[in-house]
C-alpha cells in the first residue's frame, strides 16, 4: 500500500505563497497530492482517500506551523491537531489522530532562534494569510528538498529514522 501524501493549503490565486498554503506549497513541489478545498474543510477531502485503518497509518499531512521557526521543520505521529483548523478538520473527518503530520514552521526568529510569532487572533490571521517575503520563499525553497528526504525516509517504512535526521 502506498502512503497517501498531501499539502494542506487554499486553492485560488489570492491564497497563493501566503503562510498557511505551505503544505501546499511544498506538496506541489514534490509532485505530491494537493487539496482542493480550503484548509478547514480539508478533512472532507482526505477522508476520501482513506479506505482502511492501513490507510490511516499511511497518511502524510504537510501544513503550516506557528510554533516552529521558519526553515525548520518537524515529524510527528499520532499528536493533537495543536489548533491548526485545517489538522482538526482532518482528524474529524477520518476519527484518528494516528497518522503522520509535516510541520513546517513560518515563524520569524532571532539570531539567537526564539520564536517572534505574532499574538492575537487578529495579527496571527493577518500573518498566516498574509505573502511569504521573497528571501522566506528561497528558504522554503531549500527546505523543500529536505522535506522529500524525509518523506522518502517515512515512505521507506521507518519514521522513527526520519524523526532522527529531522527533527
Amino acid at each position: 500500500m502506498a502512503y497517501i501524501i498531501v499539502g494542506l493549503g487554499n486553492p485560488g490565486v489570492e491564497y497563493e505563497n501566503t503562510r498557511h498554503n505551505t503544505g501546499r506549497i511544498i506538496a506541489e513541489k514534490l509532485g505530491y497530492r494537493v487539496l482542493d478545498d480550503y484548509m478547514n474543510n480539508s478533512g472532507k477531502l482526505v477522508a476520501k482517500l482513506i479506505k482502511s485503518k492501513k490507510d490511516i497509518a499511511k497518511l502524510v499531512v504537510i501544513h503550516d506551523d506557528l510554533d516552529i521557526p521558519i526553515g525548520k521543520f518537524k515529524i510527528s505521529f499520532n499528536k493533537s491537531a495543536g489548533g491548526h483548523r485545517g489538522v482538526s478538520s482532518v482528524v474529524r473527518a477520518i476519527k484518528s489522530q494516528e497518522f503522520t503530520r509535516i510541520r513546517v514552521g513560518i515563524s520569524p526568529s532571532t539570531p539567537s532562534g526564539k520564536l517572534k510569532k505574532p499574538m492575537g487572533e487578529k495579527k496571527v490571521l493577518e500573518f498566516i494569510l498574509g505573502k511569504f517575503k521573497p528571501k522566506e520563499l528561497e528558504v522554503l525553497k531549500k527546505l523543500t528538498k529536505k522535506i522529500g528526504e524525509a518523506v522518502s525516509l517515512i515512505e521507506s517504512g521507518d519514521i522513527a529514522i526520519a524523526q532522527n535526521k529531522f527533527n
